[in-house]
């Protein structure tokens, strides 16, 4: 089992006015910005910065002023080529002229979402918007009973929006399911942005604890999914739809079979010894390098055997490896292990 610190990195970095109360008042700020926002497709040489005795702003026509958020600007900056702690340590006459000089005149079209009278960011044509509302939607039709944990030390919800990104943690508060002496419940989090910030993705899990810092303890069955904002990115709802329906049924229709799983793999011995253990491990694909790291740190432990020993201790050390395909690989691999105490 691992520890999860997506959503306590979440809660000591929200201000408080991107922090919502729940679900429902997260979804409708959503669509408000979605209804408020428009996209607007300009060739770069019809966008334009300007400075007139005042702060940098960007023109996009004839009469069409705007201003800038943080993110906004740091992707006109990388449109122009130029850096962002650069253009900020000069005057906005002197940021003017910069931009005007360096920002492209291709008529290929860029991609700006305007809100109001700002730009909420800058994009090329090779990017794709997924809306936080729609999103949102689909998590709320799949997980009707998931709620919000309990609020964090600072006040923290686990529902977090901003003009960047979009963050939600929800569990099942009624999930619970008892496991020798021990219980686990579901829970998952969900991530996007609109503007480009991060990927769209999901983390479901089965944990034993929440942390006021919102560390989420203990957790097994994790399952991970995320896509960039490219191409049909829309249809990335029908895999997040799909991932969390199967935890929604694992904890309806599966709730007796998988503690039945879990305390089998528990009691179910698999070596007497190191060497034994290894033999195992390889035997079932388990790559060699983590073979040795898994079985010394049960050794270290003094615990048994086990399929649940080795299944816990091959999680964690998956969990560290840096690169996301790898990492899929190696979790496939563990959860087929799992899978023989069923």
């Amino acid at each position: 089992m691992v520890n999860l610190n997506k959503a306590s990195r979440e809660l000591f970095s929200r201000p408080p006015d991107e922090c919502f109360e729940s679900l429902d008042a997260l979804l409708a700020h959503c669509f408000r910005m979605r209804e408020q926002s428009a996209d607007r497709w300009q060739p770069p040489r019809e966008i334009r910065s300007t400075a007139a005795d005042g702060p940098l702003m960007l023109e996009l026509g004839p009469e069409d002023v705007y201003s800038m958020n943080d993110w906004s600007f740091t992707q006109l900056c990388r449109l122009a080529g130029v850096a962002k702690d650069t253009v900020n340590r000069l005057t906005p006459e002197t940021a003017d002229q910069v931009l005007r000089e360096t920002l492209p005149s291709g008529s290929r079209p860029v991609q700006l979402l305007t809100t109001d009278e700002i730009v909420r960011s800058i994009h090329g044509v090779s990017y794709s918007r997924l809306w936080n509302a729609d999103l949102l939607t689909a998590i709320r039709e799949e997980a009707t009973d998931f709620s919000p944990p309990p609020k964090g030390a600072n006040g923290g919800t686990g529902l977090y929006c901003g003009e960047q990104d979009m963050f939600s943690f929800l569990i099942d508060p009624a999930g619970w399911i008892e496991i020798g002496q021990q219980t686990f419940a579901p829970g998952f989090f969900v991530w996007n942005s609109e503007v480009g910030r991060r990927s769209v993705g999901i983390q479901t899990f089965w944990f034993q604890a929440v942390c006021q810092n919102h560390l989420v303890w203990d957790a097994c069955q994790i399952v991970e999914f995320s896509r960039k904002h490219t191409g049909n990115v829309s249809e990335s709802l029908g895999e997040i739809r799909r991932i969390v329906a199967d935890l929604v049924a694992k904890r309806d229709a599966r709730r007796d079979e998988f503690a039945r799983v879990i305390q089998k793999a528990i009691q179910e011995k698999v070596g007497a010894d190191d060497d034994e253990a290894k033999e195992f491990l390889t035997k079932h694909g388990i790559p060699r390098s983590l073979v040795r790291k898994a079985v010394e740190t049960i050794a270290r432990q003094g615990a048994p055997f086990t399929l649940w020993s080795l299944v816990d201790v091959l999680t964690q050390i998956t969990g560290a490896i840096p690169f996301a395909g790898d990492r899929t690989e190696a979790d496939q691999k563990v959860a087929k292990l799992l899978a023989m105490a069923a």
